[in-house]
């Protein structure tokens, strides 16, 4: 019987490792309140899938929706006015 082994070594191995960096949290912290608006439109929708939407459930999705817009909108300002790093 012969036996099978990989020749080369993971290529991921080494990204495993460690956590994420200091760049890739401020990153996270940055789109922090995007990510808390649609997870807040999730579960206004999430709320009406077993049931017909009522005029407040609708009030919920619309408010909701438009925190998403306007996380996504501050974002996207903010990412647009930020200096660029590197050289000319």
């Amino acid at each position: 019987m012969k036996t099978i082994a990989a020749l080369q070594d993971l290529v991921t191995a080494a990204s495993l490792d460690g956590g994420p960096s200091a760049a890739e949290l401020n990153a996270i912290e940055q789109e922090m309140p995007l990510i808390a608006a649609e997870v807040e439109l999730l579960d206004a929708q999430i709320m009406t899938l077993d049931r017909t939407p009522t005029e407040l459930d609708e009030r919920r999705i619309r408010r909701a929706r438009n925190r998403v817009l306007s996380a996504r909108r501050d974002l996207t300002n903010r990412a647009a006015t930020a200096p660029m790093g590197g050289a000319a």
